[in-house]
């Protein structure tokens, strides 16, 4: 101790002792946390003991020796944070005054209320002049700011991970006397030595923290028996919760560490020991560590020992279940990975954990198929009987088919638990599994998400999918990697998901086909999306869907309103197809939420990284656009209505509409008055349904424009701006009468003031256009788009019910409309005059079958069938190849005078090769009708029978037939040279046997002419002889039989001249007929 004149200069948390001389330096200071004590004697003297030597100070006045104590003991106040821990330093051999006193939380001028986050800041900045350390201000910033705005009580090490373990460690030791923060959080950082000590140091003196979460933080093997002496020396501790996961623990320091944690007040209510390193015997002590207590069957609401492998493999598992077994309030239980005999545990869980248990997570374990019979009725009574189940995992478990079965069973006969998670994934189900959700679980109503991923279910989706789509409340459901099979079922399996989503009662929410590998045919189901109105949420990611993929994703965006959430990776994509999603979501306003795809992107990005940058930044635009408040655009649902209408039940009703309608231009005169009036009226409703969708959306939009909705938001803004005035009038009142309390003097002076004090609750009040934007620009808006869904929804349904009446309706009347043309054909004849001619006229177009409607009118989805009319198109009506080629060489010859008549009785002629044997056919021949020929008793009539009635009799006019045959002609010069315009490529093959055909007919139309024009003489009579026998003798090679074919096709020559002259009209004729 010097005896010298000093200056004593005291700032916030540090003395300095100066020197008397210029310049003046310090001799000497400390750090209000050095002192140990600090003692007054008479004469205004002040012993100041620290860590490093002791200072006596004897000052002038009095009042200057209870400055220097006063503000020594409000710093160290304001360190402290008013904690009974905080050292008493002063004492006096004699009085002193009131204002030397050690400061008391109770003090009027205590400012701890006033303190953002209970003065961490200050306390940090004294901890950092104390070790010598430079104060970050970008802790205390954090601290003040973040989370005192936020009143967030949980300290993240995290957010300042970037600091160097010594600065971490004066944080955490500024919270050992802070009241503010009650949780301490870390994970995925490993803190050192120095952060630990500190750690341990805080949890021995504060009376404040509650839940510690230490997980992955590079805690060594000792931590947890350092952990319980520094609980056993705070008796104040209000611990409830640790986390010490996925850490390498001692066993014995986990056993003492529970044993310690039960005596604290609030006992234990969770204990995360995931990957611990525990071992059996390290259970076993915890377990009767547990039951040791009761106070853990009344606190513990949440056990985590997962991950740890080996310790309920054996025996020693009993004293586990024996906690479990007795009753108590567990929640979450977590023994996944943990070699636990699952079907062992449900008797202890039926015994203890029916009422409370919530999270069960037996996963990564095994069953023991020994025991699995007597273990069966435990397993399904436990899930009959228990009250609060809300997720159940057993996945990556070899699940036996009768363990399934009874899960089903019991959850079949649980009246109490809803909307519960089950998760049987990777459990090897196969074909027998699928069996039992085929016939199990239609019938179990309390499963709300389903996930069966990697299952090997394969083929057998076939059979379990109906049994998904019979469920009632199944809404999201997972189905990944259950798709290794071949492409033809692999289609059938997606037309059965595609019929699952698309059904009107599904109600199905999500769908998960994540890691599939479906490839191109998963376009299927993506394309599905489009119409689909009940899915929300999809995952399609590692199915490799490539840009084909994402382009029938982003024509499926542009007309869904109902998915909010899609995740695509994995897909192969390149920019081309990021970019087309992003044109999608330009005109989709709902989907809300769509990652960004990684992996895509990270390859896209090195072939194309500008392209992949815009599309990105495309569709995080469009998101945040679609988060964001938006009116639902009815002009938009009704363009997406009119979209879709083409392919819908329209075109069927315009196809019955034109059918009926024929038939009733028919029918006009011929049958009653009222069958036609109902059809005209059916026709009536027919075509005002085609804007009956408009109208009730036009309807509906007009009468909400001023509806009862906005009416009442109008007079509610006025009511809650009254009740809002009325209420500010409340609270500025009792301001006032407070400030009159506490300051009575100037409040009687401001009420001499203009205006005065009391008036101030007249003048105030909230704006009435604040409340009414409020209102009619938010809640409104809400409001009025969940309206509109409601409005389109009835409107489609309304619209929907009607067209579907009028679809049965128009079926039934074209149906009897049909039966009655077919009377009257029967009655008046095809070839008569007057209504026959109309009714040949219209047969082709009359005779509709129910396969040309579609397949099924009811389900309003119908497959558009093109049927060719034809007129006599059969092939038993053709004539064979040898007739066809035979008529060009007949066509040449114009007079078949002289000849000698053939007998027209005896033998048949036979080929002389009758008799070989010939090779299989391939391909049935045209057969040849006899009708013509042959009478029923089998006599042959002649061949002139009829002819002279036939050529006498004129069928048209030569005007109209010459109109005819130039429209005709005119029309197959239009085809081809649309054929040649649009450049079709036909087969080879085709296009060969075309060419033959079409030289056949030509030659054959150029004949016929020749025939009716050439004049006659014996040229033309030599020319055909001769081509006839050259052309026979090379198909039969028999001279006799070739003069007898000769013979009787001369006979038959006379009659062709005269049919020839006729065939040109004929051909007319049938060809206006066939283009009508």
């Amino acid at each position: 101790t010097c005896r010298s004149v000093q200056l004593i200069v005291l700032t916030t948390w540090r003395l300095y002792l100066m020197a008397t001389k210029v310049p003046t330096k310090a001799e000497a200071t400390f750090n209000f946390l050095e002192i140990r004590a600090m003692n007054t004697h008479p004469e205004m003297q002040v012993v100041i003991e620290t860590d490093k030597s002791t200072y006596s100070l004897r000052l002038q006045t009095r009042d200057h020796l209870d400055h220097v104590i006063n503000h020594i003991n409000f710093a160290l106040s304001r360190i402290f944070n008013n904690s009974v821990f905080a050292p008493s330093l002063c004492h006096s051999d004699s009085d002193l005054s009131d204002g030397s006193r050690k400061y008391s939380p109770s003090s009027d001028t205590s400012v701890e209320t006033q303190r953002a986050c209970g003065g961490f800041s200050e306390t940090y900045a004294a901890l950092c002049d104390y070790n010598g350390i430079s104060c970050k201000e970008e802790v205390q910033w954090d601290v003040d700011t973040i989370y005192h705005s936020q009143d967030n009580r949980e300290f993240n090490l995290l957010d300042f991970s970037h600091l160097e373990s010594r600065d971490l460690a004066v944080i955490v030791a500024s919270m050992a006397y802070n009241t503010w923060f009650t949780k301490l959080y870390c994970k995925d950082l490993r803190i050192g030595s120095e952060v630990t000590e500190q750690v341990l140091h805080t949890l021995s003196k504060s009376s404040s923290l509650e839940e510690i979460t230490l997980e992955n933080a590079g805690l060594k093997s000792d931590f947890p028996q350092k952990l319980s002496v520094a609980l056993s020396e705070n008796p104040a501790s209000v611990i409830h919760s640790l986390n010490l996961a996925h850490n390498t623990l001692d066993n014995q320091g986990v056993c003492n560490l529970i044993q310690q944690v039960c005596r604290l007040s609030k006992g234990l209510r969770l204990l995360n020991l995931s990957k611990t390193s525990l071992s059996s015997k390290g259970v076993v002590s915890l377990s009767q560590a547990l039951c040791s207590n009761d106070d853990y069957s009344n606190s513990l609401l949440h056990l985590d020992l997962s991950k740890n492998p080996g310790i309920l493999s054996g025996e020693d598992a009993t004293h586990l279940h024996m906690f479990l077994s007795q009753p108590n309030c567990l929640v979450h239980l977590d023994l996944s990975v943990t070699d636990c005999c699952v079907d062992s545990l449900f008797g202890a869980l039926l015994r203890g954990c029916c009422a409370d248990l919530s999270y069960l997570n037996l996963s990564k374990n095994s069953f023991s198929h020994r025991k699995v019979k007597e273990s069966l009725p435990f397993f399904r009574q436990f899930f009959s009987s228990a009250f609060s189940l809300t997720h159940v995992s057993l996945a990556s478990m070899k699940l036996p088919p009768e363990a399934l079965r009874n899960l089903f069973l019991g959850l079949t006969n649980n009246p109490h638990i809803n909307d519960m998670h089950l998760d049987i994934s990777g459990c090897e189900l196969r074909s027998a599994g699928a069996a039992v959700i085929q016939e199990q679980f239609p019938r179990v109503t309390s499963i709300a998400t389903l996930d069966i991923s990697d299952n090997g279910f394969d083929s057998d989706l076939l059979t379990v999918l109906p049994a998904l789509s019979k469920h009632p409340s199944l809404k999201h459901l997972h189905l990944g990697k259950n798709f290794n099979i071949k492409n033809r079922v692999l289609d059938d399996i997606l037309q059965k998901l595609v019929q699952l989503i698309q059904e009107e009662e599904c109600v199905l929410q999500s769908l998960s086909l994540v890691d599939s590998r479906l490839r191109s045919r998963g376009t299927v189901l993506v394309n599905a999306l489009g119409s689909n109105a009940c899915l929300r949420k999809v995952d399609l990611s590692g199915n490799s869907l490539e840009d084909i993929g994402a382009k029938m994703l982003s024509k499926a965006l542009q007309i869904n309103t109902t998915l909010r959430s899609v995740t695509w990776d994995r897909n192969n994509t390149t920019a081309t197809g990021l970019m087309d999603v992003a044109r999608a979501l330009e005109h989709n306003f709902t989907l809300q939420y769509m990652p960004i795809p990684l992996s895509d992107v990270t390859q896209a990005y090195r072939i194309a990284p500008e392209k992949t940058e815009q599309a990105l930044t495309k569709i995080q635009r469009a998101l945040l656009r679609n988060n964001q408040t938006q009116r639902f655009s009815q002009r938009q649902a009704l363009r997406l209505h009119q979209g879709l209408v083409t392919s819908t039940a329209e075109q069927v009703m315009e196809r019955l509409c034109v059918r009926v309608q024929q038939q009733v231009c028919v029918l006009r005169g011929v049958v009653e008055v009222e069958e036609l009036q109902a059809a005209k009226q059916v026709l009536k409703e027919a075509r005002n349904s085609r804007a009956l969708y408009p109208s009730l959306c036009e309807l509906a939009h007009v009468l909400s424009v001023d509806g009862p909705v906005r009416q009442r938001l109008d007079s509610l803004a006025g009511e809650l701006a009254k009740a809002a005035d009325k209420e500010l009038q409340v609270i500025v009142d009792s301001m006032v009468s407070l400030c009159r309390e506490l300051c009575p003097l100037s409040s009687t002076a401001a009420e001499r003031l203009s205006p005065p004090l009391s008036s101030v609750s007249e003048r105030v009040s909230i704006p009435r256009s604040a409340i009414r934007t409020a209102l009619m620009e938010r809640a409104a808006q809400d409001i009025h788009r969940a309206l509109e869904e409601v409005k389109l929804s009835v409107v489609s349904y309304l619209t929907n019910s009607i067209v579907d009446q009028i679809l049965q309706e128009l079926y039934s009347t074209h149906k009897a409309l049909t039966r009655q043309v077919s009377q009257v054909k029967q009655w008046d004849g095809i070839c008569d005059g007057g209504t026959g001619r109309r009714l040949h006229r219209h047969r082709d177009s009359l005779e509709i079958t129910d396969e040309e409607l579609g397949t099924s009118i009811v389900s309003v989805c119908v497959s558009v069938v093109v049927s060719t009319l034809s007129l006599c198109d059969d092939s038993s009506s053709s004539p064979p190849t040898s007739a066809t080629q035979l008529s060009s060489p007949l066509a040449r010859s114009a007079s078949w005078e002289g000849l000698s008549a053939l007998p027209t009785q005896g033998a048949p002629l036979h080929h002389v090769t009758r008799v070989r044997p010939r090779p299989p056919r391939r391909h049935r021949g045209a057969l040849l009708s006899s009708d013509s020929h042959c009478t029923e008793n089998g006599a042959v009539t002649p061949l002139d029978d009829g002819l002279p009635d036939f050529y006498s009799k004129r069928v048209l006019p030569e005007s109209q037939l010459s109109t005819l045959h130039k429209a005709h002609s005119l029309r197959r010069k239009k085809r081809r040279n649309m054929l040649a315009i649009f450049g079709f490529r036909r087969n080879r093959n085709s296009t060969l046997s075309n060419q033959e055909s079409d030289s056949l007919g030509v030659n054959c139309s150029e004949d016929c002419r020749t025939v009716a024009t050439a004049p006659t003489g014996s040229v033309t009579h030599t020319y055909a002889h001769t081509h006839i026998i050259t052309y026979y003798h090379q198909q039969f090679c028999s001279e006799k039989m070739l003069q007898h074919i000769v013979q009787y096709l001369l006979y038959i020559g006379q009659h062709i001249t005269r049919l020839m002259q006729h065939f040109s009209c004929l051909r007319v004729l049938i060809s206006s007929h066939y283009v009508y």
